[in-house]
């Protein structure tokens, strides 16, 4: 074996590899649990539209109270449901080029510290902080997305209230 290749393998054997990919993978381990919690969101939204599609045919069919109000909930909701829809891929997006993005930081960080230059380390880091930036865009959007779940699931409350109040027997439903 030649100097240069008991180097290497010396380079590789080393701890230092691992020690160095840990971080990359902490942060692999957070995106991955991000996007099975945004996925989940994703169906859930999903399976609400499959929902709000059926109570537009029992409307339609006049199978259902309330057509007029009923119709103007379930087009208000829609909307909502699209915007979330489309907030959540966009966090999706952002949350696997981040996963893909640690990834290449930790088998940069494995090949430089193996065959790499010191003044080479820089690329690395590099790649994880943009990595970071994906994180942090996927994070502000999911919290953006949040606020629209909450006008979502508020605005569901003050329709059943509203059924509530016309099942009393009442004609005019309170303000909230």
């Amino acid at each position: 074996m030649t100097l240069p290749d008991k180097e290497i393998l010396d380079a590789l054997s080393g701890s230092r590899i691992l020690t160095s990919m840990i971080t990359p993978a902490v942060m692999i381990s957070a995106c991955g649990t991000l996007i099975f919690s945004t996925s989940s969101r994703l169906g859930r939204i999903f399976d609400r539209v499959n929902v709000m599609k059926s109570e537009i045919e029992a409307v339609v069919l006049e199978k259902i109270s309330f057509p007029g109000e009923r119709m103007a909930f379930l087009h208000e909701q829609l909307q909502r449901a699209k915007k979330r829809a489309f907030l959540i891929q966009k966090a999706l997006s952002a949350l696997y080029t981040a996963t893909a993005l640690f990834v290449a930081s930790s088998l940069g960080i494995a090949v430089n510290v193996a065959y790499g230059d010191p003044k080479q380390a820089w690329i690395p880091t590099l790649i994880a902080l943009v990595g970071g930036l994906f994180l942090f865009a996927a994070s502000a959007l999911l919290l953006y997305e949040s606020r629209f779940n909450l006008a979502f699931v508020t605005r569901h409350i003050d329709f059943i209230e509203f059924l509530e109040e016309r099942a009393a027997g009442r004609d005019t439903p309170s303000q909230h």
